[in-house]
């Protein structure tokens, strides 16, 4: 079965960079008016230097009218478990890092309960299990032991940890795997490997192939995004994110899928960002996406300060963490030491859910179900039938 290698292949970053920085005012105007319904296309248009300066606020309407559509005014709140940061790899971003000379700590079952305890008194529904990348101390077992055992406290769990096989994406989800979060970081071959610099990570095509991967394993929702501060065209990399969505959709289409934006957050042994990704631009990539794709999740994290998530709520947001803690135990003991990045917004879950009912927003704890999704994917396909020809894009070189 083929993979999105081959389409991405066949893609010339440069040749994306000058469409995108040559796009018009009237294919602005005819992206918004037809609200995204032009694919790749209209999205090139919304994410160009001239929507970001010009259209910003017809975009940032367009954007809350159709996510008040879709998902009313709904949070969907969960919260990480770090599970561990041991890591094989070196990456001049990550505070997990193997060279970064920090503490090491992988959670034993006694530790993962009481993680579970202090968020589930908390009200939390919806967890996602972080580890750093490290076969060794967090291989398959150890995720099939650690699902299985929140499985009886959480009504959904979600991964974020090193790509696997189909074979082991089946065994988790036969444990209860709901979700798997896997950012490619960067579609530029070439900053990829300027920052990952040792181990299983510097495997760019790996990791690439990893959604579909996923897709044939039949996960229920897919995770994707970039880390914006890696690569100076962040643009660039938004439309790669973009393509790879819509592939996926179309080839998996009983999966669901979700997007986050992440930002270099501060962490041991930091970089400068390469790009600094501002909130202006945050905003007009969230709106993006929106009129992109009206059935999409959109994540975000606590990277992001309490003023600029609260200001951002209207543009698109759907699901947000709350009351992270980004360290193996950080919620029963603190370790400040073993963090990976530093948050921004350290409100408690009761103040974030508080802050929602304020600006008229329903916190929900609990995912949606998984036939819910499937009901709705059908659907999706049925759109994408109907407008696959809108979404072809010509970028070969």
């Amino acid at each position: 079965m083929g993979t999105f290698l081959s389409d991405f292949y066949q893609l010339d970053w440069f040749e994306i960079a000058k469409k995108i920085d040559s796009v018009e005012a009237s294919q602005v105007d005819i992206a918004i008016q037809r609200e995204g319904r032009g694919g790749l296309e209209d999205f090139i248009a919304l994410i160009s230097p001239l929507a970001g300066e010009k259209y910003l606020e017809d975009m940032a309407q367009l954007s809350n009218r159709l996510t008040k559509q879709r998902f009313g005014k709904v949070i969907r709140l969960f919260a990480p478990i770090y599970l561990s940061n041991e890591c094989n790899n070196i990456c001049d971003y990550c505070g997990f890092s193997l060279g970064n000379k920090i503490p090491r700590k992988t959670l034993s079952t006694a530790e993962i309960l009481k993680e579970a305890g202090a968020l589930r008194s908390q009200g939390f529904e919806h967890v996602l299990l972080v580890t750093g990348e490290s076969t060794r101390k967090v291989g398959r077992q150890y995720l099939f032991d650690a699902i299985s055992l929140l499985g009886n406290y959480f009504s959904n769990i979600s991964i974020e940890v090193q790509p696997l096989s189909m074979d082991d994406y089946n065994y988790l989800i036969s444990a209860g795997l709901h979700a798997v979060l896997v950012y490619q970081e960067t579609y530029n071959k070439q900053s990829y490997a300027a920052h990952h610099i040792k181990g299983k990570k510097t495997n760019f095509n790996w990791r690439l192939e990893t959604p579909d991967r996923l897709g044939q394993a039949g996960i229920n929702k897919i995770g994707l995004g970039c880390l914006y501060g890696l690569t100076k065209e962040w643009r660039v990399d938004s439309f790669m994110t973009a393509m790879h969505l819509d592939y996926l959709e179309k080839k998996y289409w009983r999966t669901t899928f979700s997007m986050s934006f992440p930002r270099i957050r501060p962490y041991e042994g930091e970089i400068e960002p390469i790009v600094d990704l501002s909130d202006k631009n945050l905003v007009q990539l969230i709106c993006a996406y929106r009129i992109f794709n009206h059935e999409l999740e959109l994540s975000l994290s606590t990277r992001e300060s309490a003023f600029l998530r609260e200001k951002l709520l209207p543009l698109g947001i759907t699901t947000m963490s709350a009351g992270s803690k980004t360290n193996p135990g950080g919620y029963t003991v603190s370790h400040e030491t073993l963090e990976q990045f530093s948050i921004s917004d350290s409100r408690s879950p009761e103040e974030v859910a508080e802050m929602l009912t304020l600006n008229g927003y329903e916190s929900v704890w609990k995912d949606w179900d998984s036939s819910y999704d499937f009901v709705n994917k059908k659907d999706i396909h049925k759109k994408y039938q109907l407008h696959q020809n809108a979404s072809n894009v010509t970028l070969v070189s």
